[in-house]
């Protein structure tokens, strides 16, 4: 296996270990199955990040590729609510990955957007400090409402939508490294660490859209990894990004691994 083969699988496994914690969080009663070749994660909320399947086969051929993509739309289209496909392309063979596109639309799927994998053994990181912001400990229900909407802003979602998934959470409260950052008093940025495996998985980061481009993002995903480490002693960390937040994680030391195709079932 391949070095970037390592860290796909490192990725992936992340999300099904680091999903399986946070979809039944939300939920007791979701879908959680690990089915050859394919990981469900589905806890039928409204906030759409919870309702999740990924590909787990390595190195799988453009047939057996196939064969996977079908069983999870198939699972999809039984689920009342939407949510999205991952699919860590360096885990596939080569030709799968030239195939994929094409067997994805086969399969009733259209891409939703891209991303990436990332990790790095960049902790501890020293205590981080950003002129205009304020971090604090999501520790209230008021604080986790006000970092549920940040998701829901910054993903563009209806508000209801991100407070289901979060609303009353103890684990979020209390167990994960989740921090706001704010601005003057207003929560503008959000972002949270959870332990997973022996390392810090980052998760659910947001900037309100007004208060893009200066750095929040970044100061206060420093600011959940530094007091992870701290509780923890963790020295590696993980996230997955999308194609737009991507650039902000290599200046905190993560390296970028494989490309992520995020695909939802085809709306005609």
């Amino acid at each position: 296996m391949t070095t970037i083969d390592s860290a796909a699988l490192e990725s992936m496994h992340q999300l099904r270990t680091g999903w399986r914690t946070l979809v039944l969080d939300s939920d007791p009663r979701a879908d959680v199955r690990d089915l050859p070749g394919v990981a469900v994660r589905w806890a039928e909320s409204r906030f759409v990040f919870w309702n999740c399947l990924t590909l787990t086969e390595v190195g799988a051929e453009p047939d057996l590729l196939a064969e996977h993509l079908d069983r999870a739309a198939g699972i999809m289209r039984e689920k009342s609510c939407p949510g999205f496909l991952w699919v860590f392309e360096d885990l596939l063979a080569p030709h799968a990955r030239e195939a994929l596109p094409a067997a994805a639309g086969r399969a009733g799927l259209e891409l939703a957007f891209s991303g990436t994998g990332m990790a790095g053994d960049i902790l501890p990181l020293p205590e981080p400090r950003h002129p205009e912001l304020t971090f604090v400990r999501v520790s209230t229900e008021e604080r986790l409402e006000a970092y549920a909407d940040l998701n829901s802003r910054a993903y563009g979602f209806a508000l209801e939508d991100g407070r289901d998934g979060l609303a009353g959470s103890e684990l979020w409260r209390t167990g994960i490294h989740a921090y706001l950052g704010l601005q003057h008093g207003v929560p503008v940025t959000a972002a949270a660490a959870l332990e997973c495996d022996g390392r810090l998985f980052v998760v659910l980061v947001a900037t309100a859209p007004e208060s893009e481009r200066q750095g929040f993002g970044e100061a206060v995903t420093r600011k959940a990894l530094h007091e992870g480490a701290l509780a923890t002693g963790f020295t590696r960390a993980t996230l997955h990004a999308t194609a737009a937040g991507a650039p902000v994680y290599p200046r905190i030391g993560f390296a970028l691994n494989s490309p992520i195709r995020f695909y939802a079932t085809k709306t005609s």
